[in-house]
C-alpha cells in the first residue's frame, strides 16, 4: 500500500523507542514516590509552526515518560528548547536564554537542559554549544526528534554524560504514530503534511537543517485530520515548507489540490488553513480547489520576498514579478473574497534603490492585507552569505521603515472595508483586552476581537464589525 519512495522510520525502531519510554516511566514513578510529585518538564519553542508541531510530539513523549508539564523554568527537572535557525536574531535569542539557564543549573545540578530543532542541526552550532555551554546536557536535531526517548535515557543512565546526536546528513525518515500533546485551550491545531524543502533559496538555511521534501501518505493525514475533528478542533492548519509541492515525491499519489478536496469532504463545521505556499508551484488546479472547497479558508499566504526580477534571480526563487502579479490576478478572479498575505525581505545583498522601488511597486499593486517583513539576515552555509553587500545597515533600515509605512496604510484601509459588515468567525482564544475578552478569526484569517465568556471558545459566531485597526477587527456578536 505504501509508495516505495516513502521513507518511514521502521516499526521495530519505533518499538525500541517505546521501550525507552517505558524504562524512563518506571524511573519517573520511583522519583514521584520519593519526591511526592512527578518530575516536571518545561518546553519552549522558537520559530515556525512546524517547530510548534514538533514540540507537540516532544510533549507527548514527555507525558508518556511520566513527566508533568510545567510553565516555570525554575521548577523544572528538565528544560527543553526547540530552536530556530532561519534568522540570526532567533539564534542569538536562543543562546541568550540558554546562557541565563546557567544560574538555574548551579542551584539544581540534577536539572537536564536539552536543545533540539533547526539551530542545533548545524554542526557549527553543536560545536559552539560543546565549547561555550558546558551545562547543556542533551542536543539533537530535526531528524532525531523521534529518537528523543533513547537519547534522554542515555543521559539519565549517566549524569556526567553529555549526549550530542550527530548532525544527520541523510534526508531523514518520517516517523508516524508518535504521541502528541496539543493545547486544548483553543480551537486550533497544526497538522504536518510534509517535511523538508527542495528549493534552496539562496538566503535560506531550511533545506540544510530539515532535509529534502518528504510527503506523508494521504491516508495517514486523513486519519490524523479525522482524529482532530473528533477531539473538537475546528481550525486546522496544514503545514509544510512548501505545501504546493505536496505529493510530488509520492508515486501515483494525490497532489495538494486533491488532498484539500479530500479533507474538505469530512462532516462538520471547521476550517482548513495551510502554509506556506511557493509561487512557482501555485497552479490553476490548486486555485480552483481553494475556490471550490467551502471549508478551505479563502486566505493565501504567498511569499514574494522581492519585487525586483534581478533580486529574485539572486534569491533563486524561480519566478519573476510579472509572473507573481499574474498569479494574484488569476487567484482573485476565481476567489473574489481572497485575503492575501506575504513575506518580504528588505536589504538582500546588492539590493539597489531601484530594486527596492520595484518591491514597493508590487506591494502597492497587490495591496496585501498584511506582510511579514524582514531585514535580510545572513545565514552561514547559504549562497547569499557569500554575496557582496555594499548597502549600509542604516540605509536598509530606512527602506524597511518606508515599506512598513506604506503597508500599514494599506492594511488599515483594507480593514476599514469590514466595518459595518457581519462576519462568521471562529472564536479561538482569550484576549488580554478587558473590553474585548475573546479573539476570533474570519474565514480569511483576519484577527477579530469581541466580548464574551470563555465557554464560547471553540464555537462559531456571527459578529458585526464596529471598528478596525491596522492589525485587527473589533466587533460584537449578533
Amino acid at each position: 500500500m505504501s509508495p516505495r519512495n516513502v521513507k518511514l522510520v521502521p516499526e521495530d525502531e519505533l518499538r525500541r523507542q517505546s521501550g525507552f519510554i517505558d524504562k524512563i516511566l518506571e524511573r519517573n514513578k520511583r522519583v514521584s514516590e520519593e519526591k511526592g510529585h512527578a518530575p516536571l518538564a518545561f518546553t519552549d519553542t522558537y520559530g515556525c509552526q512546524q517547530n510548534e508541531a514538533d514540540t507537540e510530539r516532544l510533549r507527548g513523549m514527555l507525558l508518556r515518560m511520566g513527566f508533568e508539564l510545567s510553565q516555570n523554568e525554575a521548577d523544572a527537572d528538565l528544560i527543553l528548547f526547540n530552536t530556530c535557525a532561519v534568522r540570526e536574531h532567533a539564534e542569538m535569542r536562543v543562546l541568550g536564554n540558554v546562557g541565563a539557564l546557567s544560574h538555574i543549573k548551579k542551584e539544581n545540578p540534577d536539572l537536564i537542559i536539552a536543545l533540539c530543532g533547526c539551530m542545533v542541526q548545524q554542526e557549527r552550532v553543536q560545536e559552539k554549544i560543546k565549547k561555550s555551554y558546558p551545562y547543556v546536557d542533551l542536543v539533537f536535531g530535526t531528524h532525531a526528534v523521534w529518537r528523543f526517548p533513547e537519547l534522554l535515557y542515555e543521559k539519565l543512565q549517566n549524569s556526567r554524560t553529555r549526549v550530542f546526536d550527530a548532525c544527520a546528513e541523510e534526508e531523514g525518515a518520517i516517523a508516524e504514530g508518535l504521541p502528541v500533546h496539543r493545547d486544548r485551550t483553543g480551537a486550533k491545531a497544526w497538522l504536518s503534511i510534509m517535511y523538508g524543502c527542495n528549493n534552496f533559496c539562496s538566503y535560506c538555511i531550511v533545506p540544510y537543517v530539515r532535509g529534502r521534501e518528504r510527503s506523508r501518505e494521504a491516508f495517514r493525514i486523513e486519519d490524523e485530520f479525522r482524529g482532530l475533528l473528533e477531539e473538537g478542533y475546528k481550525d486546522i492548519t496544514l503545514l509544510g515548507q512548501n505545501v504546493n509541492s505536496y505529493g510530488k515525491d509520492l508515486k501515483g499519489g494525490d497532489d495538494f489540490a486533491d488532498l484539500l478536496r479530500r479533507l474538505n469532504g469530512f462532516d462538520g463545521e471547521y476550517k482548513i488553513r495551510f502554509m506556506t505556499s511557493h509561487p512557482k508551484d501555485l497552479n490553476d488546479k490548486l486555485i480552483d480547489a481553494i475556490a471550490g472547497c467551502d471549508k478551505v479558508s479563502k486566505h493565501l499566504h504567498l511569499p514574494f520576498q522581492a519585487g525586483s526580477d534581478r533580486v529574485l534571480r539572486l534569491m533563486n526563487r524561480g519566478y519573476g514579478k510579472e509572473q507573481y502579479l499574474d498569479l494574484v490576478r488569476r487567484a482573485r478572479e476565481k476567489i473574489p473574497s481572497l485575503v492575501l498575505t506575504s513575506d518580504v525581505i528588505v536589504g538582500f545583498p546588492g539590493e539597489t534603490e531601484e530594486d527596492f522601488c520595484q518591491t514597493l511597486d508590487l506591494i502597492e499593486r497587490v495591496r496585501f492585507h498584511a506582510l511579514f517583513t524582514f531585514l535580510y539576515s545572513k545565514r552561514p552555509g547559504t549562497k547569499a552569505a557569500e554575496m557582496p553587500d555594499d548597502v549600509s545597515k542604516e540605509e536598509k533600515q530606512r527602506r524597511f521603515d518606508r515599506l512598513l509605512q506604506i503597508q500599514n496604510g494599506i492594511s488599515k484601509e483594507l480593514h476599514e472595508l469590514y466595518v459595518g459588515k457581519t462576519m462568521r468567525v471562529l472564536i479561538d482564544g482569550k484576549s488580554e483586552d478587558v473590553r474585548y475578552t475573546l479573539t476570533a478569526r474570519t474565514d480569511g484569517g483576519r484577527l477579530t476581537h469581541l466580548d464574551g465568556g470563555e465557554s464560547l471558545i471553540g464555537s462559531y459566531a456571527d459578529v458585526k464589525i464596529e471598528r478596525n485597526s491596522t492589525w485587527a477587527l473589533f466587533g460584537a456578536m449578533v
